[in-house]
């Protein structure tokens, strides 16, 4: 309680003047000069600033205001008497301040608590012992270590065996990532159980948690449409409203028999307060920042609140096959042996030829014998595009693809054909021996992608990839998709989505390598996997999908509805009653008490209602969310309605 006083202050000392103020007016029937100064004094607590504001906001060239609909309303509210209900007016609009600004805060500290991932000290190797400095002193190539429990402070690669991280911070994923030697640690990582070692790779401003840092806080400054014209509406409403008021107040003399003033000013007065378009203002903007800081929490990275809009908007959805809808590492799904040999020979014969192999396809051959019986090669050569050959066991090994085979005047044989797979052949001086089926598998999510994306409304699903057409088509009846064409190049991608956007329809496009770039910068919404893909997909995406999982995709476009809904349930409610009550109050049907309910009241309807896009998706009920900590709100200057428009 003592801390909601010392942070609300003004709030509660013009709410303690006001109340002994109307004890003093009403209940002791005190002198009027006693009242009227306690009036006053309450009044300039919490109407001062306001009057600052809207001095500030004449001289910068803004003349209606909300702080000056505020003042000359309740300044004619002491005009003609109502002291109570002019004090009234600024109270509750400081407090419905402190609630907007208490939102945003909220909305926006979703997005920025990515920031305190990164954390501010680094244990770096040096002369033989670790000493710790700040993340940007260290090197790209240094060493760092970093203790179980503690964050990953760079990008690098893990030097220990394996270790396991969490990286919900950077993925939305709470399942903690196993990392082995050699593969990739990002920063913002927790290390769960062991000390590991890691090199890093890039420095303190170029780590996948900066980069990712950066495009959320450009993504909240972007505004969506809608955004843009509610800002442009405000503008031009506020300065009729007022004109509106003093119309109000002179208009009815000319055709009223018993006109009088002070019921007329009254009117307009009630009027002005109505008219503030504080509610509509800033629950919009809260609305998107809510949908972008639940996108963020889920492992989605929206590059601007437009996106939402467009995400929502989206009939067809171009997909990339590997790496986007299968996992991108090939794996042996079965080997074949004919002519009396063994599926064991024909392993360790392709695994040791392959031994030095980068290829991803090689790489698969060695992973699954695992290490078993390599044998010793001679006179080992690549033959390009085709595959490779060697001695092995004074026999002459050839380990590759068809064409291979048929350079080699040997005629392949197979008991099957597997158009999901490639095929790697084996032979032996001169003969065919066997076959080894080698093929990327479809990600454990995308069957559920694509059953979301369906009902979703979504027209068309389309699969655009370089592999061949036999792989892409046998993928895409898998995942039930409507068209696939493979073979494709990366032009040839372009054509397709661009073929597309000469429609009506909103178009999109997902993929995850570097030739994908061009096609991403293309769509209307252009995304990318964040955890395999290429910069440069990434750089030109607008909405990086972190997690690598395809499912994020309809989840994103869950958030855009929701967040659009929420969106016009905000306009529609302050529009209705205001518009209402603007009407009564011409009439002298609405008072000064009214007036403060369409403004405040229905500003912080408004408020509660964005806040849902967050509570709606992380879970947090909307106490928590309204009135969670804000050690920065006295130091960090409060948002108003005008100033974001």
């Amino acid at each position: 309680m003592v801390q909601l006083v010392t942070k609300y202050k003004e709030a509660f000392i013009s709410g303690l003047f006001l109340a002994i103020a109307l004890l003093a007016e009403y209940i002791f029937n005190a002198p009027v000069v006693i009242y009227l100064s306690l009036y006053v004094i309450s009044y300039l607590v919490v109407g001062g600033p306001v009057w600052v504001k809207a001095f500030k906001s004449m001289r910068n060239g803004t003349i209606f205001s909300e702080f000056f609909l505020m003042g000359i309303a309740t300044l004619g509210a002491f005009a003609i008497g109502e002291y109570a209900e002019g004090v009234a007016v600024m109270l509750f609009y400081m407090i419905g301040e402190y609630v907007q600004h208490g939102a945003v805060y909220r909305a926006k500290s979703s997005i920025k608590s990515l920031v305190d991932q990164q954390p501010d000290v680094a244990e770096v190797e040096r002369n033989g012992s670790f000493v710790q400095i700040h993340p940007a002193e260290v090197e790209v190539g240094e060493t760092i270590r970093v203790k179980p429990g503690q964050k990953v402070p760079l990008d690098g690669e893990l030097i220990t065996d394996s270790a396991s991280f969490n990286t919900a911070a950077l993925t939305g994923e709470s399942k903690p990532m196993q990392i082995n030697e050699g593969e990739e640690v990002w920063a913002g990582s927790i290390n769960q159980k062991t000390s590991v070692r890691i090199k890093v790779i890039s420095g303190y401003e170029d780590t996948k948690l900066a980069h990712i840092l950066t495009m959320v806080q450009e993504a909240a400054e972007r505004k969506a449409p809608t955004q843009r014209f509610i800002s442009k509406f405000a503008a031009v409403y506020t300065p009729i409203v007022v004109w509106l008021a003093v119309a109000v107040t002179f208009v009815p003399y000319l055709f009223v028999q018993s006109y009088v003033f002070q019921d007329w000013f009254y009117r307009a007065l009630v009027f002005l307060v109505i008219s503030c378009p504080c509610g509509l203002v800033i629950s919009i903007p809260l609305g998107y920042f809510g949908g972008i800081g639940a996108a963020s929490r889920n492992g989605i990275l929206l590059k601007g609140s437009d996106f939402l809009d467009q995400l929502r908007k989206m009939k067809i959805l171009f997909l990339d096959k590997t790496g986007t809808l299968t996992k991108g590492s090939f794996e042996v799904q079965r080997v074949e042996a004919i002519n009396g040999f063994s599926e064991e020979d024909l392993l360790q014969w392709a695994a040791s030829l392959e031994a030095q192999s980068t290829h991803p396809i090689g790489r698969a051959i060695i992973d699954f014998n695992n290490g078993n019986g390599l044998k010793e090669v001679t006179g080992q050569e690549e033959i390009s595009g085709r595959g490779l050959k060697g001695r092995i066991e004074n026999k002459t090994v050839l380990v590759g693809n068809r064409k291979l085979l048929k350079e080699q005047n040997i005629q392949p044989q197979t008991n099957g054909v597997d158009k999901a797979s490639t095929l790697v052949y084996i032979a032996v001086d001169g003969n065919h021996v066997g076959t080894i089926y080698i093929a990327d598998t479809i990600k454990d999510d995308s069957h559920e992608a694509v059953e979301r994306l369906r009902k979703q409304g979504l027209e068309k699903l389309i699969m655009l990839s370089g592999d061949n057409q036999a792989v892409t088509d046998a993928v895409a009846n898998e995942l039930k998709l409507d068209e696939a064409y493979g073979g494709l190049l990366p032009d040839e991608k372009y054509k397709y989505v661009e073929r597309a956007l000469n429609g009506d329809s909103t178009v999109g496009f997902v993929g995850d390598g570097v030739n994908d770039a061009p096609v991403i910068t293309l769509a209307d919404v252009g995304m990318a996997m964040g955890g395999m893909g290429s910069d440069a997909t990434i750089e030109t995406a607008d909405v990086v999908i972190q997690t690598d999982q395809p499912s994020k995709i309809p989840t994103a476009i869950e958030i855009a509805n929701f967040t659009h809904r929420i969106v016009w349930e905000n306009i529609v409610i302050a529009l209705g009653v205001k518009v209402g009550v603007m009407v009564l109050a011409t009439v002298g049907y609405a008072s000064m008490w009214a007036a403060i309910f369409a403004d405040v009241g229905v500003a912080l309807i408004a408020i509660a209602n964005a806040v849902r896009v967050q509570q709606h998706f992380s879970g947090e009920g909307y106490f928590e969310m309204l009135t969670s900590s804000q050690p920065e709100l006295q130091d960090e200057k409060p948002q108003t309605c005008c100033e974001n428009c």
